[in-house]
């Protein structure tokens, strides 16, 4: 499989983040991912006055994934702002694993680019994921 585009991923989150909606913490976030039929998909956190019903900006990535026809995440890169690196929360990471393999990449920028990468067993290792349930 080849490398990732992770400057095209850049550009479409980068270009999401300011769309979020983050009136209550003001931390925006923008998610890019590339799907299994060479799309990029994007996402932008949106919140809401009853905290737990917002959603993040990798949620709103894989919406718009399913909503496209795409089933898998070959690879998605988070952009947020700060010191620290913006990760996917846990619930993101659990989205992530149902649409992706172990060893997809996962990219962790800020607006001077690519800050770090990991594979998504790194993130959540020993993972519960759609082969653990009988289909």
């Amino acid at each position: 499989m080849a490398a990732p585009d992770f400057a095209a991923l850049f550009a479409a989150a980068s270009r999401i983040q300011p769309r979020a909606y983050a009136p209550y913490s003001r931390f925006k976030v923008g998610a890019a991912l590339l799907a299994d039929d060479g799309t990029i998909y994007a996402g932008c956190n949106v919140e809401n006055a009853a905290y737990p019903v917002g959603a993040c900006a990798e949620a709103g990535a894989i919406s718009a994934m399913i909503a496209g026809g795409a089933k898998a995440i070959s690879a998605i890169l988070v952009f947020g702002e700060g010191a620290e690196l913006v990760t996917p929360c846990g619930a993101c990471r659990q989205r992530i694993r149902e649409f992706a393999l172990p060893e997809t990449p996962v990219a962790i920028a800020g607006p001077e680019g690519v800050r770090a990468r990991f594979t998504l067993e790194e993130l959540l290792p020993a993972s519960f994921g759609p082969a653990n349930l009988p289909r």
